[in-house]
């Protein structure tokens, strides 16, 4: 293909340890690439997690890189751009107070019934992300060893989301991280952010590229491969990084 007008990356896991903020590789990669395409990130965290893991992260980003810069937290459930000096939304939406209790309360009934509830977390299980209920299995702030080596094979997170999701069958219930569940509006998830994208910039899939770390079917950035959004499987914000890499010595060739 060629070189993409617009690059978009999940944040967990592609960006960055679960949870963590970004190295100052990925900081200096994503500032660079700003130059030369539009640069999204979407992902199933909250928008502090966006503030203190990304944007707090970026050393005296230029204002065109800020101007090119989307995010997209909770599975593109809420969209943020840089306007009057601060990254605002453009949309939100945000579940009803009964949709909310509905969903935390299959939540847990049905992680109880499975065994999948941790009676010592590391804080909350469950969380109110507004736009999004989600459940980590282990807690918020589980070490990522823990989490990794909770569900290896995806077994016990694709249980818990078909028990939860035929609960909830007016809402979109989705494995997202290696312990977490995600559930939103129906038919809001990575692909309808993608599909927004591509409406307010004029890009269209073909001109995008995503990096994701849950492409495999039923992980929660597969909905954007799906769509038919070329895009890089990862296994960690090193090999984000020497892609990036690649791609910035595509452009710069182009320029050349």
């Amino acid at each position: 293909m060629a070189v993409p007008l617009l690059v978009a990356f999940d944040l967990d896991d592609t960006l960055a340890p679960s949870k963590s903020a970004i190295d100052a590789r990925i900081s200096d990669l994503l500032t660079r690439l700003s130059s030369y395409a539009e640069v999204a990130v979407i992902s199933g965290g909250n928008e502090q997690q966006f503030r203190t893991q990304l944007l707090d992260q970026l050393v005296n980003p230029p204002a065109a890189m800020l101007d090119r810069l989307h995010l997209m937290p909770t599975c593109g459930t809420k969209y943020l751009r840089y306007t009057d000096g601060d990254f605002q939304a453009v949309y939100a939406h945000d579940l009803s107070v009964a949709e909310k209790e509905q969903a935390m309360r299959a939540l847990r009934e049905e992680a109880e019934r499975l065994d999948l509830w941790e009676i010592n977390p590391w804080g909350e299980i469950l969380e109110d992300r507004g736009s999004q209920i989600t459940f980590s299995a282990l807690g918020q702030q589980a070490p990522a060893e823990h989490k990794h080596a909770w569900d290896p094979s995806g077994s016990k997170r694709l249980a818990l989301r078909d028990a939860v999701a035929a609960r909830l069958p007016e809402l979109e219930v989705r494995a997202g991280g290696s312990t977490s569940i995600d559930i939103t509006r129906k038919g809001i998830d990575k692909a309808y952010g993608m599909r927004e994208l591509s409406e307010r910039t004029g890009i269209g899939f073909a001109d995008m590229l995503f990096f994701g770390d849950r492409l495999d079917e039923g992980g929660n950035d597969y909905p954007v491969l799906a769509l038919g959004v070329p895009s890089i499987a990862v296994t960690g914000w090193r090999d984000t990084a020497e892609h990036l890499d690649a791609l910035l010595d595509r452009y710069q060739a182009g320029t050349a």
